[in-house]
């Protein structure tokens, strides 16, 4: 039997310990890696191949969103699928825009997430019962109003989401500029777009936005904050 290989991609390693336990007792599962941030993860799937990725959405230095982006454009034959505590419907969309094969919440039971991989193997897609309900939901009104299914407002581009996110780390211009290699001028441009789009226009302000949309987590932006 041709094993499905997975790459786990999570910051918490007492979560990742976890879902090896539970992926590896399975016969037809193998975990070939573990990644600890997203711009990991995005290395470690162009060098392994793995069929399946079990993406976080808030890591450090590259979040889920980004990496999945990436990841589709760079390595299409692996799929991801969202692993997170977040169930915001505009990251769902976000997520699946990217191309994720599929969103679980982590309250999710260990037989979905083993149903969601296999599912991503055959190229289906797998959400969570409470997230497809509601999206059901959303695209049933759409189609009873003969509207479009609602967007949020302008979206960042994935430049200008790696740039936010380092912002919301505590990260300066120089620090951002060398991390992205890119320039402190390009890097003041991005922050630029990212307040006019976002209409937040302090380093607090876009750290709160951060958190709440689970770009990064909660600790993370509190120490970012008290370095200001």
């Amino acid at each position: 039997m041709q094993k499905i290989t997975v790459l786990l991609a999570d910051d918490h390693t007492v979560v990742r310990q976890g879902l090896r336990a539970i992926l590896e007792a399975e016969e037809d599962v193998e975990v070939i890696g573990e990644a600890e941030t997203g711009r990991q993860a995005v290395q470690m799937t162009k060098k392994m191949l793995p069929d399946v990725v079990v993406m976080d959405i808030a890591m450090p230095l590259l979040n889920g969103l980004e990496a999945t982006r990436q990841i589709a454009k760079e390595v299409p034959s692996t799929k991801v699928m969202i692993l997170s505590s977040y169930s915001d419907d505009e990251y769902v969309r976000q997520l699946t825009d990217a191309g994720a094969a599929g969103y679980l919440v982590k309250q999710t039971a260990a037989n979905d997430l083993l149903n969601a991989i296999r599912e991503a193997k055959k190229g289906n897609a797998f959400f969570s019962p409470s997230i497809s309900k509601r999206l059901l939901e959303q695209y049933r009104q759409a189609f009873l109003k003969g509207e479009p299914v609602k967007k949020s407002g302008e979206i960042l581009t994935s430049r200008e989401m790696e740039v936010l996110q380092l912002i919301a780390e505590g990260k300066a211009n120089k620090q951002i500029a060398a991390e992205l290699c890119i320039s402190i001028k390009t890097v003041e441009k991005h922050r630029q777009q990212v307040m006019n789009k976002l209409n937040i226009h302090d380093i607090a302000g876009l750290t709160r936005y951060a958190i709440a949309k689970g770009i990064i987590e909660s600790t993370v932006g509190l120490r970012a904050v008290c370095v200001l």
